[in-house]
């Protein structure tokens, strides 16, 4: 397993000589190079919120790396067959996605500040990973137009609410699970269906850049080489896509931060 150091990572010791927790969040790791941060939203959404709160300050954060192709037999002997991710807080180790999120809003110094009440916005981002999904199996203007619609959505709600995240001006925990799911739509759309998400959606390119100027983000975020590869290994798109042949794991790992040139959004 390989282990990384949040870098606002504080020592033991706050401002007020308080105590500071040590939070460990193990997360899948590449399919390319079994060490490098891999593909998994869950993995990247808590390493976001967890990020956002060693960045106040209010824990240190641990990440950690397991190969699930070749877990290590210490992994195997402490977790079994549970995958990541996994959260681990004073000897307590937390297995499942919603008491791993139960656990950060209750009990992680700071965390019941990322995980605001809002079923607007809940019910705005539900199921859009879902038609991406249905995008790459099924290849058909049905699954894109169905998949542009909802992207349209999350754009006019940007656009009405003219705050910087999608619940205001201070990220929560939603903006910690859209983000990693529209970088997969960038990248996997682009690749397998030549799929781009329209310059005209302004708001979310808007939302977008912000997003990716935040280390939270980049930190998390893995490359789009594991992220091409993640989808191969799906069932069935390897049969389906004539993109296949390509062979990620020879390639230097690249990450699509950049937004169209022809969207100048940097002064808006």
């Amino acid at each position: 397993m390989a282990d990384k150091v949040a870098p606002h990572s504080n020592g033991n010791v706050n401002e007020g000589n308080g105590h500071v927790p040590e939070i460990q969040l193990i997360i899948k790791a590449s399919t390319i190079d079994g060490w490098r941060k891999g593909v998994c939203l869950f993995c990247q959404e808590y390493f976001m919120d967890l990020y956002l709160l060693s960045e106040l300050k209010t824990i240190n954060l641990k990440v950690t790396t397991v190969n699930m192709q070749k877990p290590p037999a210490d992994f195997r002997s402490n977790f079994d067959a549970n995958p990541p991710p996994i959260l681990i807080d004073n000897g307590m180790t937390i297995l499942e996605n919603e008491e791993i999120e139960r656990h950060i809003m209750e009990n992680v110094p700071g965390g019941h500040n990322l995980f605001v009440q809002d079923k607007e916005v809940a019910t705005l981002i539900e199921n859009l990973y879902i038609k991406l999904k249905l995008m790459l199996l099924n290849k058909d203007y049905v699954s894109i137009n169905r998949l542009l619609s909802h992207l349209r959505r999350i754009n006019l709600h940007l656009e009405k609410k003219n705050t910087r995240f999608l619940t205001g001006d201070t990220m929560s925990c939603f903006d910690c699970e859209l983000m990693p799911r529209l970088q997969h739509i960038r990248v996997a759309g682009k690749y397998f269906m030549d799929f781009q998400i329209p310059v005209g959606l302004r708001h979310l390119w808007r939302y977008m850049l912000r997003m990716y100027q935040l280390d939270a983000f980049v930190q998390s975020c893995p490359s789009d080489q594991d992220i091409v590869k993640h989808y191969k290994q799906q069932q069935n798109l390897m049969l389906r896509s004539v993109s296949t042949k390509k062979h990620e794991e020879l390639e230097t790992p690249t990450f699509t931060t950049s937004i169209p040139l022809e969207l100048d959004l940097q002064d808006e």
